[in-house]
């Protein structure tokens, strides 16, 4: 098959849609459940993008949770501590395959973001992956295969509407991308850029300690805004992003928008939330949310005005400011990459309160001084790529 037809494009106004090869050869996607739309396969195809090269990179199984063109997660296949497995709510599936664990990961460092999402998977789907992503809220898989199993599981989804995609691994896109805007076509090279070590050796500060762990983490981030609407910026921790800043026009709003969701992740691991008893009848979306207003600014509020009972078995306690910034200056050894070099120092302050220590960026601002000069001052590691990872 060279075209699937789709039932309409972004917006239900736009019409006729399909996927097509111009060339008249086989799509290299299968549909095996569903009807994916426009947005479904724009998300599908980055996302596989972004996971197998993940894979190559580290040789860890890959998993992306993808919205609106830009990945809201990405990590790869390492274990969960206790930890972890709580806040992203798997405590009660028991040891997960790496698989599993990547798409855990990628889910549960911004779940809020990932409701509704479209997965990639590296590795072909197995049971375990499977039933984690049936129970939560997804438009669709994409994966080069699928245990029997695991394929049956999916089916059951969404009234056996679940969007189900495999992909060719095999398949090599052409040298040459192009895309129309309002009836002209744009053409360029494929952004082949190969995230290696080679590309992480120029450490441009006085600390040029980057053990093999944060190394990792910087590759992770990279091959994540390689894939995420700029100007972008990615907070990389223990093999996980912990918060991504997509298609912001200033880049210290990014970095602020990144680094509250990294903060937030980090946050979910307090006593204060672990502790909390959520009625029974609260499901894991609106727990979600729950906590996400309970570590706001405004849960005062619902203190005040008796709101609490509809969420919570017991009254929590404010979880106060200074409670919460003294348990965020634990976070630390995060990584965080940019797509762009970052034009002031402010970025790196931003940075620094959430626990980064190790920085990648393609340098090349005319206050690279300034913003060298800062990253010594907090004794951080940052390296200078040379290369611009700009996605459009």
């Amino acid at each position: 098959m060279n075209a699937i037809e789709l039932k309409y494009g972004c917006n239900p106004n736009q019409k006729p849609s399909r996927i097509f090869m111009e060339d008249g050869s086989e799509l290299p996607v299968t549909v095996l459940n569903g009807k994916p739309g426009y947005i479904n396969f724009l998300d599908a195809f980055n996302g596989w993008q972004l996971v197998k090269e993940l894979k190559e990179a580290t040789g860890l199984p890959a998993a992306a949770s993808f919205k609106h063109v830009s990945p809201a997660g990405a990590a790869v296949g390492l274990p969960l501590d206790e930890t972890l497995a709580k806040i992203y709510w798997v405590d009660d599936l028991g040891e997960l395959s790496p698989l599993a664990c990547a798409y855990a990961r990628a889910r549960g460092a911004d779940r809020m973001s990932s409701f509704g999402d479209f997965i990639a998977l590296s590795d072909e789907c197995d049971a375990d992956t499977a039933r984690l992503i049936k129970r939560e809220v997804s438009d669709g898989v994409i994966a080069p295969g699928y245990t029997e199993e695991a394929l049956e599981l999916l089916k059951g989804k969404k009234k056996g509407n679940y969007n189900i995609i495999r992909m060719d691994p095999s398949y090599v896109p052409g040298a040459v991308e192009r895309k129309q805007v309002y009836g002209i076509t744009f053409e360029q090279g494929r952004n082949e850029l190969d995230i290696n070590g080679e590309l992480l050796s120029h450490v441009v500060t006085e600390n040029k300690e980057i053990p093999e762990a944060a190394l990792t983490d910087m590759k992770i981030a990279l091959i994540t805004l390689k894939y995420t609407q700029s100007n972008s910026v990615c907070y990389v921790k223990g093999g996980q992003a912990i918060g991504i800043g997509a298609g912001q026009q200033s880049r210290v709003h990014c970095t602020r928008l990144a680094g509250q969701k990294a903060d937030n992740w980090y946050l979910r691991q307090a006593p204060q939330v672990l502790g909390l008893e959520f009625v029974d009848s609260l499901g894991r979306a609106d727990r979600d949310n729950t906590i996400d207003v309970y570590i706001g600014e405004e849960y005062e509020d619902v203190l005040r005005e008796g709101e609490w009972q509809k969420h919570f078995k017991v009254k929590p306690p404010v979880f106060t400011r200074e409670e919460k910034r003294a348990w965020l200056d634990g976070n630390r050894d995060v990584t965080l990459g940019s797509d762009a070099f970052f034009p002031f120092s402010d970025n790196i302050e931003r940075a620094h309160k959430s626990g980064v220590k190790y920085i990648a960026q393609p340098g090349g601002s005319v206050r690279d001084d300034a913003v060298i000069a800062c990253c010594d001052r907090y004794g951080m590691a940052m390296v200078f790529t040379g290369i611009r990872l700009f996605h459009h």
